[in-house]
């Protein structure tokens, strides 16, 4: 997808649904910790502040409101000046400019933006899982979908925390040796299925480049642009 049409697509999704992309974040973010294991964030300065003790990625900074310019390049000042390695992710219809101000902070912008992306679940398309291969679920709070090739290798996966009515979907893999075999899609229409069971009604995710275009192929909405930079290089 080009820019032009990703920005449609987002004003376009954010009039249907009637919801703020702050509360949209704020509802991605819940999902997204419980996926990876990590504890809530603190909410301060019209951001939340994770806390992930990570080689390279010591905490991260969630922007909830970029158009508020004086309080992003607060956020941003924050993130470049801090000892340990920081990210700050921004959601944001208007990325070019929070590009700009993210740069003048003197922070390492990453060279791909992502994308936030929802849809209703109820009528998530299904796919079959085409032979050779084979794909099993976990029962656990993460609900985690793997798809193996009858040899036993693992050729994709996917997993999925439901928290109220969302479904937040996370780390879908293929691997490169099976991948345009439509392995992508079984993982998420099964994480999909699994996640109405446990009553979800919306999903979001964010995709990264090649990932938005198989979501949008399965009627994922885009509703904002993710501009992320860190405070050290690489």
């Amino acid at each position: 997808m080009d820019y032009c049409h990703n920005m449609a697509t987002m004003t376009t999704s954010s009039t249907a649904t009637g919801t703020s992309l702050t509360d949209l974040v704020r509802r991605w973010e819940r999902g997204w910790s419980v996926c990876r294991g990590w504890d809530r964030p603190r909410e301060a300065g019209d951001a939340l502040h994770l806390l992930q003790r990570r080689p390279g990625r010591h905490r991260e900074i969630i922007a909830l409101r970029p158009d508020d310019v004086p309080g992003l390049r607060a956020l941003a000042d924050e993130a470049a000046a801090a000892e340990e390695a920081t990210w700050l992710t921004v959601p944001t219809t208007e990325p070019d400019h929070v590009e700009e101000v993210l740069r003048h902070a003197g922070l390492h912008l990453q060279t791909a933006r992502e994308w936030l992306m929802t849809r209703p679940l109820a009528d998530h398309p299904r796919r079959t899982v085409p032979a050779p291969y084979r794909v099993a679920t976990s029962a656990a709070e993460v609900v985690v979908a793997d798809v193996r090739h009858e040899s036993d290798e693992q050729a994709a996966s996917g997993q999925v925390a439901v928290t109220g009515g969302d479904a937040v979907f996370d780390r879908i893999e293929t691997a490169p040796a099976h991948r345009r075999r439509g392995l992508g899609s079984v993982v998420m229409a099964t994480l999909a299925e699994e996640a109405v069971a446990r009553g979800a009604r919306h999903g979001i995710l964010l995709a990264g480049v090649a990932g938005q275009a198989l979501y949008a192929s399965l009627g994922w909405d885009t509703r904002a642009a993710v501009v992320i930079a860190t405070s050290q290089p690489g």
